[in-house]
This record gives C-alpha cells, sequence and structure tokens, in this order.
C-alpha cells in the first residue's frame, strides 16, 4: 500500500516550482512537511506567457479569483492562437485555433462536414476562422468571459507576465505556512539503494526529507546530476532549439487582442503575446539553420526595431523529456522534467498533469508503488508525446519554400507513426473521424484541434469541383458573430472589471 510522504524538499522556484508547492499545500498542508529551497542566484527562463485553458481550472482548485491574480501578473484574456504565414495557399494565409466550446456545436457540424467536401476535392470554404465563435471574438475585439451565466462552461485561456506569476504564487505559498529556504544546493547525499536522503544548503542546514522534486530547470540538480536518468530528444522531430525575446511597450489605451499571434519566420516563428503593461515577443529557431546573433536582427526587423535600444534575452532549449519523471523519491516537474516549444502554450498544463497526477496517485490504494510509478510514467509520457505530434504537425503541413528550414521541417523530420497515419487518410480522402477515434487513446488533443489545423493549413488538393452540396460559410459566421454579441463584452471592458475588482 502507498503512504503519502510525511516531508517533501522542492529544489527550485520558478513558475514550476510555485506552481507545484501551492498545489501540494492545498491538498496535503495539514500532514505533509513542505519546504521549498530557492536559489539566491539562478534566474527564472520565464519565456511562456501564455496558457490553455487548463490554467483556469488550477485557479479554480485553488479558490482563487481572477481578480486576485490577473491585475498581479498584468494579465489578459486568450481566446485562441493565431497562425499567420505558416501556409502559402490561397485563402489560408493564417488561421485561428480557437478554444472550443458547446456554443460552437453548430457551426462546428458544419465545418467539419466542409472539411470533408474539401478534402474531396469540393470546392468550399474550409478556413476554420469562419466556423468558431473564438474566432469572431478576435475580430469583435471581444472577452472569452461570457457576461452572464450559462448552462456550460467557456473555455478560454490567459497571457501574463510569467515572473510577476511566480511571484504571486510565492507570496500565497509563504501565507500558507510553507518554509522556505534560500541558498544553492551544494551537494545532495543518497542512499545505497539510490535514494535521495537529503540536499545540503550552502552555508546553510541539511534538508532531509521522504520526498524531493525537482523544480531546477533545464540543469536537473537532482534528476540529471544526481540520478542521471535517461532523456528521450525530440530533437529529429522537433529542430528548434533556441528562442530570443524583445519586449516592447504598450501605447496608452491600447485595446489589445484576445489572442496570441504565432507568425511563421524564415527559420522559425514568432510570437507576440498582449499583456496590460507590454507586449511579449520572441522569435522560436533552430541554431542549426540561423546563428542566434541572425535570428535576434531578424526580429528586431520583424519589430520594426533595428535601430531601437532595447536589450534581447537568448535562451537555448533541450526539446525532449525524460523516460521516468518519477524515479524512486524523486520527481520532476517543468523544465527539469522536458520541454516543448510554446507552440501552442503547453508548458504551464505540463506542470499541472504532472503534479495533479502525483497527488491523485496516492488515492488509489490498490496499487503498489513501483505499479503506481511505472503507470505514472506512462501517463506522462503519453502526454508529452501527444503534445509533441501535435506540434510535429505544424510543421510537416507548413508550404513555405523561401528557407530550407521550412523543407527540412516538412520532408526531413521524422513523423511519429500515429501522426504519419493522420496524414495519409487525411490526403487520401480517408475515414479521418474513425483514424481520429482508433488513436484517441495516444491523442491529446481533441477532434476540433485536429481539423483546424490540417484545415487551417489548406492541406487540401489544388484541384476542386463546383460546390452542390455545403453550407455557405457566411451562415455560419454570421451565427457566430451573433453569439458573440449577445453573450460577450468587449476584452477592455472586461479587463477593467476585472482589475477595478
Amino acid at each position: 500500500m502507498k503512504i503519502k510522504p510525511k516531508s517533501i524538499v522542492i529544489v527550485g522556484g520558478g513558475t514550476a516550482g510555485w506552481m507545484a508547492v501551492n498545489s501540494l499545500l492545498s491538498s496535503w498542508r495539514d500532514t505533509v512537511k513542505i519546504t521549498l529551497v530557492e536559489s539566491k542566484d539562478i534566474g527564472i527562463i520565464g519565456v511562456g506567457e501564455g496558457s490553455t485553458p487548463y490554467l483556469k481550472q488550477y485557479f479554480s482548485s485553488l479558490g482563487i479569483k481572477e481578480s486576485e491574480w490577473m491585475p498581479a501578473c498584468d494579465a489578459t484574456y486568450k481566446a485562441g492562437i493565431s497562425f499567420p504565414d505558416w501556409s502559402t495557399k490561397a485563402g489560408y494565409e493564417s488561421y485561428f485555433h480557437p478554444f472550443f466550446s458547446k456554443l460552437d456545436l453548430k457551426p462546428a457540424d458544419l465545418f467539419f462536414h466542409n472539411s470533408g467536401l474539401r478534402r474531396r476535392g469540393v470546392k468550399v470554404d474550409a478556413l476554420p476562422n469562419h466556423y468558431f465563435v473564438s474566432s469572431q471574438l478576435i475580430e469583435l475585439n471581444k472577452s472569452p468571459v461570457p457576461k452572464i451565466d450559462l448552462p456550460f462552461d467557456v473555455d478560454y485561456g490567459y497571457h501574463f507576465d510569467s515572473a510577476k506569476l511566480g511571484r504571486f504564487l510565492k507570496e500565497r505559498a509563504l501565507k500558507l505556512g510553507l518554509t522556505h529556504v534560500i541558498g544553492n544546493v551544494a551537494s545532495v547525499e543518497t542512499s545505497v539503494d539510490g535514494h535521495i536522503t537529503a540536499v545540503n544548503v550552502e552555508a546553510q542546514q541539511s534538508l532531509n526529507a521522504d520526498f524531493f522534486i525537482d523544480c531546477s530547470g533545464f540543469k536537473g540538480l537532482l534528476v540529471n546530476e544526481t540520478l542521471g536518468l535517461s532523456f528521450c530528444s525530440y530533437k529529429d522531430s522537433l529542430f528548434n532549439d533556441a528562442a530570443v525575446a524583445i519586449p516592447t511597450n504598450l501605447a496608452s489605451h491600447t485595446e489589445v487582442p484576445a489572442q496570441t499571434v504565432s507568425r511563421a519566420l524564415t527559420n522559425g516563428w514568432s510570437w507576440k503575446i498582449p499583456l496590460t503593461s507590454r507586449w511579449g515577443n520572441g522569435y522560436v529557431f533552430s541554431s542549426d539553420f540561423i546563428s542566434p546573433d541572425s535570428a535576434e536582427t531578424e526580429l528586431r526587423a520583424h519589430l520594426g526595431l533595428l535601430d531601437a535600444d532595447i536589450e534581447a534575452r537568448h535562451l537555448k532549449m533541450r526539446v525532449g523529456r525524460l523516460n521516468q519523471h518519477w524515479h524512486k523519491n524523486c520527481l520532476a516537474v517543468g523544465l527539469s522534467q522536458g520541454f516543448i516549444e510554446p507552440l501552442e502554450a503547453t508548458a504551464l498544463m505540463l506542470i499541472q498533469f504532472t503534479i495533479e497526477r502525483f497527488i491523485s496517485s496516492f488515492e488509489d490504494e490498490s496499487k503498489s508503488d513501483e505499479l503506481t510509478k511505472a503507470d505514472y510514467n506512462k501517463d506522462l509520457n503519453k502526454t508529452f508525446d501527444g503534445v509533441r505530434d501535435y506540434i510535429v504537425a505544424h510543421y510537416k503541413l507548413n508550404s513555405r519554400n523561401d528557407s530550407t528550414y521550412w523543407q527540412a521541417c516538412r520532408e526531413d523530420a521524422r513523423t511519429p507513426d500515429s501522426l504519419a497515419n493522420l496524414i495519409t487518410i487525411w490526403d487520401n480522402g480517408g475515414d479521418f473521424e474513425s483514424a481520429l477515434k482508433q488513436q484517441q487513446d495516444s491523442l491529446i488533443y481533441l477532434r476540433p484541434s485536429w481539423y483546424c489545423l490540417f484545415s487551417g493549413m489548406g492541406r487540401f488538393p489544388s484541384t476542386s469541383i463546383e460546390d452542390t452540396q455545403s453550407v455557405p460559410a457566411y451562415r455560419a459566421k454570421e451565427y457566430c458573430q451573433k453569439i458573440a454579441k449577445k453573450y460577450f463584452i468587449s476584452h477592455q471592458t472586461q479587463l477593467e472589471k476585472i482589475y477595478q475588482n
């Protein structure tokens, strides 16, 4: 029978550490002694400033209201992600990946139907932007938060300052009684059987515990340097391994959109994220195809900042995951366990899943410790690999020919078998619905997301016959606009409402 640890030491602050400790305190603070040791020297990576709708569940589970955390983190709402310039297909140069809700059921059925017709060569409109309420929220500059209570949830995400989010969660944890140690870990002690027994903090005490959580970032102080756990690289499928970030000022009285923009550039893609205090901008690229200096120059040119004296921040990324996220009495959370480029803003979702699944694993007393760990690692690996497959699909489906980078992403990157099967069935006009159902155990993204990606990229036959069967897209768009106007207020008004509260 599994026994919940009586004491836990978390190594590392940052978003991963502070998210983990808040979840643990929420569930176990009355029965488990929790300590977090934070280096005074090591900074926070903090590339990601966007989320999936999963973050909304995180704050709800902790009982934290939007009016508490959003103003503290310069946060805005997020209805989805726009992907301009990934495709060169006429009419499909940009598409929007929405967060799906029950409001979309009626128009989305038309979208799935028309996408099927377009795959079979019928000349119909299959651009996802015209069939989802979230797309029209962006066109109308609306917030994704309904102005009245609906009998179902409407999913949305957030944009935020990651450093401020870390500080907010840190302050909350300290108020809840967290034992907080500031200092660098000088050494780690292990037992004969390989379990960690203590971490020794420089010029301070030795921290003993039953269980240890590694939130030390790419360094992986416990899982890499101490336990030497094996790493599964995604480099053969995802070529990007670096990023450069440059924040820019937000002009006063600017009405920011509730969307992230992920625009394809010559050797990667740029992000543009709206906060209430600034724009977050960056360029994710492959150092095999462009140097960091050239990438910075391209980003500055893209932002109109070639002559501006604004500092750029360069980052290296190790893309992939551990084979074992939970090994003996140690759990890896955040960058120490793995990383996938933030194209779909999945970093915090993976942190959440990692820690929430860990906590819930102690509720099933029928499993042995070893079986629990094996199932846990299997689930985590499936989740990481499922996210990877969806990200890889963006690159495999691109139609750019302006650089060797984009050609290599399309032609040379290893395609996971499950993704290769979906592409083949889509291209051959096969039963895509059945393929999605057959692979649902390995797919993290659901039906609407896969349709939006394939259709949004314009992955259709170049020749087509005249339409005699479709429902005109303008009817779906009008329906979505009507819903957007009826149930949602402007993004700016919603932000003012939250910030004033």
